[in-house]
C-alpha cells in the first residue's frame, strides 16, 4: 500500500479545469518530484492533497484512509504538511515563534524541543537567528524557517513547493542537500520544483506534469535522460 495516493483526481479554480484526473503514489521513504512549466498543475497538486482545494472528483488516500474530503488541520494532524511556495512564514514573529507554531497541535513538550533542536542541528543559521524577526531575514533564511516550521509537525510526509525560488544557486545547493538528509533521516517528500536539473537528481521517482496532466512517470535518472524532458525541461535539445 503506498502512503499516498492520488486516484483521477480533478480540480477547479471556479470554472478553470486545472488537474483533469491526475493518479500517482508515493511509497513510504521516497522523494518523489513534480516537474513541469508554470501553470502545469504543480501547486494545484499540493493545494488538493493538503485541503485548501477540495478535488470535484477522484480520491486521495494516505495511509490507507481517505483524506481528500478532511478539512486542512486534520490532513496536517494525520502528518500531510507543506512548506508552501513563497514561504508564508510569519514575518512579525521571532524565529523561535515561527518554528513554534508548526508544532501548534503538539502537546508533547519534550518532543518539540527535541524536534527543535533536530531544525538547528539542519539549519544551524537559524539558531543564530533565534529572537529575530521572521520578516528580516534573507530570503535563504526564510526557506530553512518554512521548511522548519513544517518539520515541527512531525510530518509523516513533507509537501515542498519550489524550495529553490528566488534562492542564489549557492544557497540552493545548499537547501537541495538538507533536502536529502531529511529524507535520509526517515521523511517521505513529496517535491514541486522549477529547477527540474536538481530536484531529478534527488528523486527517487519523477512525473511530468502538463495543464493538469500527467504525461511521463520514471525513476529519477530516466526522466533526466529522456530526450522530451532534457529538451522541454533541462535546457538541452
Amino acid at each position: 500500500m503506498a502512503l499516498l495516493e492520488l486516484k483521477n483526481v480533478h480540480t477547479y479554480y471556479g470554472n478553470i479545469h486545472a488537474l483533469k484526473g491526475i493518479s500517482f503514489s508515493v511509497e513510504k521513504g521516497e522523494i518523489v518530484t513534480l516537474i513541469g512549466a508554470n501553470g502545469a498543475g504543480k501547486s494545484t497538486t499540493l493545494r488538493t492533497i493538503s485541503g485548501l482545494l477540495t478535488p470535484r472528483q477522484g480520491e486521495i488516500w494516505f495511509e490507507g484512509q481517505r483524506i481528500d474530503r478532511l478539512p486542512p488541520h486534520e490532513i496536517v494532524a494525520r502528518g500531510v504538511l507543506q512548506s508552501p511556495e513563497g514561504r508564508r512564514i510569519f514575518p512579525r514573529l521571532t524565529v523561535r515563534e515561527n518554528l513554534e507554531m508548526g508544532a501548534y497541535q503538539r502537546k508533547d513538550k519534550a518532543g518539540i524541543l527535541q524536534d527543535m533542536e533536530r531544525v538547528f542541528a539542519l539549519f544551524p543559521r537559524l539558531k543564530e537567528r533565534l529572537n529575530q524577526k521572521g520578516g528580516t531575514l534573507s530570503g535563504g533564511e526564510q526557506q530553512m524557517l518554512a521548511i522548519g516550521r513544517a518539520l515541527m509537525g512531525r510530518p509523516r510526509v513533507l509537501l515542498l513547493d519550489e524550495p529553490s525560488m528566488g534562492l542564489a544557486p549557492v544557497l540552493v545547493e545548499q537547501i537541495f542537500d538538507i533536502i536529502r538528509e531529511i529524507n535520509q533521516q526517515g521523511t517521505t517528500i513529496l517535491l514541486v520544483e522549477q529547477n527540474a536539473r536538481l530536484a531529478l537528481s534527488i528523486a527517487h521517482r519523477g512525473y511530468v506534469l502538463e495543464t493538469g496532466r500527467i504525461v511521463l512517470t520514471g525513476t529519477g535518472q530516466e526522466l533526466a535522460n529522456n530526450p522530451q524532458v532534457k529538451a522541454a525541461y533541462l535546457g538541452e535539445h
